[in-house]
């Protein structure tokens, strides 16, 4: 049975790099025809209310106005959003509790900022410790994204490839009418044969699901080959995988899945491996 999502959770602070991560989580509520739930993490602490009470008051009144006014906008867009406020004082925290307590199956989130250099600070602190944490797969979008029509282009490890990843990506492919392209870049021209291996096994598992899978073998930087594949195909939606998360999601951070999520122009579905799910819909 493929792989897809029922139990979408937006995060949400609400300001201007939200909008996109915003609009591709009503798009997916509608599509599923479910309703959505959200998080607004709200920093604070027992201590912070009680030296600054004022200050506190005004985080939650502005907390309130942001609530009221995202799922008024929902409302219009025709889904039915069940939000609620979170305060703690690391508001990513607060995220993956919701997610956990809900037994999300994805995670909608923006990034911030412009493409550029730093993927990890277009990215943000809290985003990357969402998707370091994060108990399943998270979708990261830009401000302004929309919905993927386009296409799905999955990066895959040449030296560990996650077949879980290659499912929920021809899944969300299939079911969304879309192509699917399959990139493993190696490092070298060493390293080109056993890439080539791993491409070849993956396009038979992908075709399995049905719908269109093409391959494609890069050498090079992984991250900046999967952006250049993903602009020269046209796709719009970008999967990779999450690696080496810890308690402190330290080995993540800076890896190629930070840098293609910071420096991609579409949204990027961050793979999480989490238990299966009896129903299917996206």
């Amino acid at each position: 049975m493929p792989i897809t999502f029922t139990r979408p959770l937006l995060a949400t602070e609400h300001g201007e790099f939200d909008t996109g991560a915003e609009a591709v989580a009503f798009a997916l509520a509608r599509r599923c025809g479910l309703p959505l739930a959200g998080v607004l993490p709200v920093l604070g602490n027992p201590e912070f209310e009680a030296v600054a009470p004022q200050l506190a008051a005004r985080a939650d009144a502005e907390a309130s106005v942001k609530r009221e006014h995202l799922v008024a906008q929902a409302q219009a867009a025709g889904v039915a959003l069940e939000l609620c406020v979170r305060h703690g004082p690391e508001p990513y925290a607060e995220i993956v509790e919701e997610a956990r307590g809900r037994a999300s199956d994805l995670i909608v989130i923006r990034r911030r900022g412009r493409r550029g250099l730093l993927a990890n600070l277009l990215i943000g602190e809290m985003v990357s410790k969402v998707v370091a944490h994060a108990p399943c797969s998270v979708l990261v979008a830009l401000r302004g994204a929309q919905m993927w029509s386009r296409g799905v282009l999955v990066g895959l490890d040449p030296q560990a490839p996650d077949m879980a990843l290659l499912d929920e990506a021809a899944a969300i492919a299939v079911e969304s009418a879309l192509p699917l392209r399959l990139v493993c870049v190696a490092a070298n021209r060493d390293a080109q044969a056993a890439a080539q291996q791993v491409l070849d096994r993956a396009l038979l598992q992908a075709r399995r699901h049905g719908g269109q899978a093409l391959g494609e073998l890069r050498i090079g930087r992984a991250h900046e080959e999967l952006v250049a594949a993903a602009q020269a195909c046209g796709a719009d939606l970008l999967v990779v995988a999450r690696h080496g998360a810890g308690p402190l999601g330290r080995v993540w951070i800076g890896g190629t899945a930070q840098k293609v999520t910071g420096l991609a122009h579409c949204p990027v579905l961050i793979h999480v491996n989490h238990p299966p799910r009896e129903t299917a819909t996206i």
